[in-house]
């Protein structure tokens, strides 16, 4: 009895050593987020994200180049999936004003995919592609519940972390079924974008950010206003966007 009785302890540390060092590996599975942050102003609120930059390097430069060059501005969601995924449309089909050669240089840039083994689940940026694993190019998919289907099989290079309240508005959005794809029946917007650091402490950096905010919401909404006066597009869409939110008024304190 007692040799038995070792026995059963040792089999009962090894299996306690196994599923410790099984939780150990779930939780460095999670990846740190990088202190930049973009924000996408839609049609139904904003919605920010960080990006991971040490599990998807090249998808981080590529999507982040894009925010900074303003191609994700007119753009939409073309699918929404309740309970699955809210995906953002390729910009260069997607977008209402047209793209200048360095945009469409940019967005016509395939990327390499990136797989690993952080878990698809609400909150996730994953991009989309075709069959090729590295096929990417501008679409991406934010996550609106646990797929672990699509998991080592789409390049996860980020998470939300601000605007959940915005896809609970998405996801109770009409829709209609095309195919394999759940799309809204009216367009989902991407008014204008804008991105800053979270590192910013000062008042002068401050400053930075809220010029590059006004300029999303100021000066790139007003270009396209005049692209959309070109294009004949009805004023109901991204032309009639207009107001100041509540978070320019909060950081107006850094200023005389």
């Amino acid at each position: 009895m007692c040799s038995s009785g070792r026995v059963s302890i040792a089999i009962a540390i090894a299996c306690m050593s196994l599923l410790s060092g099984a939780i150990s590996g779930a939780i460095a599975a999670v990846p740190e987020l990088g202190s930049a942050r973009v924000v996408f102003q839609t049609n139904y609120g904003d919605i920010e994200f960080g990006f991971y930059h040490s599990v998807a390097p090249k998808t981080v430069e590529h999507i982040f180049k894009l925010v900074q060059l303003g191609c994700y501005n007119t753009n939409h969601f073309f699918r929404v999936d309740k309970g699955f995924v809210a995906q953002v449309a390729d910009v260069a089909g997607g977008r209402t004003a047209p793209m200048n050669e360095v945009q469409r240089l940019e967005a016509e840039k395939t990327i390499v995919g990136e797989f690993s083994d952080v878990k698809h689940v609400r909150g996730i940026l994953s991009m989309g592609r075709y069959s090729d694993p590295d096929s990417a190019q501008s679409s991406f998919s934010i996550l609106l519940g646990d797929a672990p289907h699509l998991d080592g099989q789409y390049a996860i290079f980020g998470k939300v972390t601000k605007g959940d309240e915005t896809l609970r508005k998405l996801e109770q959005v009409p829709t209609r079924t095309e195919g394999i794809f759940v799309m809204p029946t009216e367009r989902i917007t991407i008014l204008s974008t804008y991105y800053y650091d979270t590192g910013a402490e000062t008042c002068e950096e401050d400053r930075l950010i809220l010029k590059r905010r006004l300029a999303a919401s100021a000066v790139e909404i007003e270009k396209q206003v005049k692209a959309c006066s070109m294009l004949h597009i009805r004023k109901s869409n991204v032309c009639s966007y207009t107001g100041t939110s509540p978070w320019i008024l909060q950081r107006m304190k850094c200023f005389p």
